[in-house]
Formats: C-alpha cells, sequence, structure tokens
C-alpha cells in the first residue's frame, strides 16, 4: 500500500511538472521568441547594408514570423524596397507596411510658415 501512494505521489508531480511547461495558445516558445528576434535583425542588418532604406528610422517587429514595419521614409521607393528586404528574409511569412511616406509638400509649407 505505502508503494502505491509513492507511486502515485510521484506520478502527480511528473504530471504537475509537465503540464506547468507547457506553452497555452497565444504564448511564443522560447524557440519561437529566438526565431523572430533573429528575424528581427536580419530584416535591421538588411536595411543597415541598403543604402535606400534608412534603418534608424524604420521600426521592425516580428511576431510568429509575421514582420510589422512602422516609421516614416522619405519616398514610396524606400517603403517599397523596405518591404521587400523584409519579405526576402527566410522565416518570414508575411509583411504588414505600416510605413509611412513623408511628403515634401509638408516640408516646403513647414519651412514658409516660419
Amino acid at each position: 500500500m505505502r508503494r502505491a501512494i509513492q507511486a502515485f505521489v510521484v506520478a502527480v508531480a511528473l504530471a504537475s511538472g509537465i503540464a506547468g511547461c507547457a506553452v497555452t495558445r497565444g504564448q511564443e516558445s522560447a524557440g519561437e521568441y529566438v526565431d523572430d528576434a533573429t528575424i528581427t535583425t536580419r530584416v535591421k542588418t538588411r536595411y543597415a547594408k541598403d543604402p535606400t532604406v534608412s534603418a534608424m528610422h524604420i521600426k521592425v517587429d516580428t511576431d510568429q514570423g509575421v514582420v510589422t514595419l512602422r516609421g516614416p521614409a522619405k519616398s514610396e521607393a524606400e517603403r517599397a524596397q523596405a518591404e521587400k528586404l523584409a519579405a526576402s528574409v527566410p522565416g518570414v511569412k508575411t509583411v504588414q507596411n505600416r510605413i509611412t511616406v513623408e511628403s515634401a509638400s509638408s516640408d516646403a509649407n513647414s519651412s514658409t510658415n516660419r
């Protein structure tokens, strides 16, 4: 009887430990988090190497392989190139391009209103 109780206690302890380590829906595992960080780093590295894209102004966030781009671009060409570079990184599932293009007319208006 004593052995049965010990076996039961061990079984419950093991089951509790396994359940505690499980990843619930909507959470990233450590491996997924590292993959997302790697993707973000690779996208930023490609931006730094590309003369048409500003690595300093465009923010890159990655969640489960979905890359979201934010920030200002000087032109539609820069915006498109940023998306193209991000999409070419291995592991990227989709790119959400929320980069805004700064208009030259607003710069001209602000300088005439000084």
